[in-house]
């Protein structure tokens, strides 16, 4: 199975039939994504978590590992990738997954629209190294940040721009993702200083 090429491939491969599931699991999303899919796998729980599905609780810390997950064995240059059974058998209702994937994809059709080959000097190596592990520290953060209100949504969108610049190999959306970081990185020191005054 050829992984999905765009974002919009991807929500389409993940939207659940009406009526099909009462849930879809992390365990279904691979095997629509594909266990070769880095990038797509990494793109499709990061965007998810600057949809409305981050508001349930709990969702940015269980994103944040398996992102982190994905990233490390991407970064480690794995061919396939292995989840372990506890993450696999994660779950979100069908409902909640198919309003969030109807509010990402006018925004996922902009974005596969204003996608082409841009500063390609990014996206090769070993300049893809460095995207892959920021991706793997930002992640790592969330179950940290995730108390603090914006932040793991910010550094879920930084991730985004990251793996949706590197599967599409568009060097201007992870310049985009590298100052997305930098603003997370803003907002985290700004509310730390308001939580200490």
């Amino acid at each position: 199975m050829s992984p999905p090429r765009t974002l919009g491939e991807i929500l389409q491969a993940i939207d659940p039939d009406p009526g099909e599931m009462r849930a879809v699991s992390v365990a279904d999303v691979l095997g629509e994504i594909g266990e070769r899919s880095f990038a797509p796998m990494v793109l499709v729980v990061s965007v998810l978590l600057v949809s409305p599905l981050s508001a349930i609780p709990g969702a940015p810390s269980i994103g944040g590992i398996l992102v982190t997950l994905i990233a490390s064995q991407w970064l480690a240059g794995r061919r396939h990738l292995w989840l372990p059974g506890v993450i696999l058998r994660r779950a979100v209702s069908a409902r909640r997954l198919s309003r969030a994937i109807g509010w990402l994809k006018p925004w996922a059709a902009w974005f596969d629209r204003n996608s082409k080959d841009r500063l390609t000097f990014l996206t090769l190596p070993p300049l893809t190294f460095v995207a892959k592990a920021m991706i793997v520290v930002i992640a790592a953060t969330w179950p940290l940040l995730e108390i603090l209100p914006m932040v793991t949504s910010v550094g879920a969108l930084a991730v985004s721009l990251l793996a949706f610049g590197l599967m599409v190999r568009d060097g201007l959306w992870l310049a985009a993702g590298y100052a997305t970081v930098g603003g997370s990185a803003a907002l985290v020191f700004w509310l730390a200083a308001e939580v200490r005054s």
